[in-house]
């Protein structure tokens, strides 16, 4: 089987390279630090490992457009130069150039077959506040199945996507338990607890955590994934990622 080359910009933002494709998670590539007002002001901590102008991806996975964490400036600035640039249809009738998909809509990139899935960006009912967010799953001949989560916060959600999608090799998962206190001690993103139930569902996946570090909003560093890991026994289905540095999976 062909590998994945996977390279790490920071936040929720991920080049990966599959079967002739490059994609690129949630564009963030604003300098840091740096503040987003808003319903709750969004603080940047550390700026992008590759700049904006050397990336060069043929589609862009939004899970959506709504929150600075995961389309910033200079993020929304590089959509316009990307061929295809899927996201939630809400997504799609503010940004211009933007596909929506419907949980479970597919369309094919090349040899590549994307599916949305379903995304829950907080508790039961959070769409009302933090609007609609999708993730992602990528198959193709000869190379593992790709999911990616985007802003999910829901075990529920992952058991869908993994029911579904049995064959899932590879589970980008955006971490850190992000709160900005909108749902009291409900996170917007899988903390460490959620991720590894989420990685029991996705029995046969190599874990890569994302989202778990640059911006002040997140409760669960790494390191927590880390630890939570191995205590479960799973710390060698973990993939952790350095800056900036491609890695074949």
């Amino acid at each position: 089987m062909t590998t994945t080359t996977l390279t790490w910009v920071g936040g929720p933002t991920l080049l990966l390279e599959l079967a002739g494709q490059t994609f690129l998670t949630d564009p963030t590539f604003d300098a840091a630090p740096a503040e987003y007002p808003g319903g709750a002001t969004l603080r940047k901590l550390v700026g992008p490992a590759v700049p904006a102008a050397d990336v060069r991806p043929d589609v862009v996975l939004l899970s959506h457009d709504q929150h600075a964490d995961n389309l910033d400036h200079a993020g929304r600035d590089l959509l316009s130069r990307v061929p295809t640039v899927l996201s939630t249809p809400t997504a799609a009738g503010r940004v211009p150039g933007i596909r929506g998909l419907e949980p479970w809509e597919v369309t094919d990139v090349g040899d590549v077959r994307v599916t949305a899935v379903p995304a829950q960006h907080g508790p039961q009912g959070a769409e009302a506040q933090s609007g609609p967010v999708t993730g992602f799953v990528l198959e193709a001949a000869g190379v593992p199945t790709v999911y990616v989560s985007g802003d999910n916060a829901s075990v529920d959600v992952v058991d869908q996507v993994a029911r579904r999608f049995p064959d899932i090799g590879l589970a980008v998962l955006f971490v850190g338990g992000a709160n900005v206190g909108r749902f009291g001690a409900e996170p917007m993103t899988l903390d460490a607890r959620r991720a590894s139930a989420a990685a029991d569902l996705l029995d046969r996946a190599k874990v890569v955590p994302v989202h778990h570090t640059d911006w002040a909003h997140f409760v669960d560093p790494l390191s927590a994934v880390q630890e939570r890991f191995a205590r479960g026994g799973r710390a060698e289905r973990l993939v952790v990622l350095d800056r900036g540095v491609p890695t074949a999976v």
